[in-house]
């Protein structure tokens, strides 16, 4: 999903999409790092870090709710952002892109699933989450 240096430059901190903002488009995260987080209780958790070619915000394509996190430039990063029916054409164009979308949201419903076993694990007193994987 390569589209040339088309994106906005976002400074070290600076917001890409807040979470609970209304989700109409994607992002392609060209250059640099974000950080994916969520808010809650005035605190933050950060969920991961994404970097080059990852494509991120892309449950707001399927379903239109709101922002379920917020995506934070980490250091200077080139953000590209596709909105639906601009990604719509870009599958009309490349069918395989479809498969690659499919194939990273089951990528990280597998890695969720993982880390829910781990949690549960934990809090049956099983140890940490970190020594419920070495066992």
């Amino acid at each position: 999903m390569s589209s040339a240096a088309l994106g906005r430059f976002y400074e070290d901190g600076e917001v890409v999409v807040h979470q609970g903002d209304v989700g109409d488009s994607l992002f392609v995260v060209q250059d640099g790092l974000v950080e994916i987080l969520v808010e809650e209780d005035g605190s933050e958790v950060v969920l991961r870090t994404a970097g080059r070619n990852e494509v991120l915000g892309e449950m707001a394509i399927f379903e239109h709710l709101p922002r379920s996190a917020t995506i934070r430039a980490r250091g200077r990063a080139r953000i590209l952002t596709l909105d639906k029916r601009n990604f719509l054409r870009r599958i009309n164009e490349d069918p395989s892109l479809a498969f690659r979308m499919i194939e990273t949201m089951s990528h990280r419903v597998r890695e969720l699933s993982h880390e829910v076993v781990e949690l549960q694990a934990a809090l049956a007193g099983h140890g940490s989450p970190a020594e419920v994987v070495e066992h």
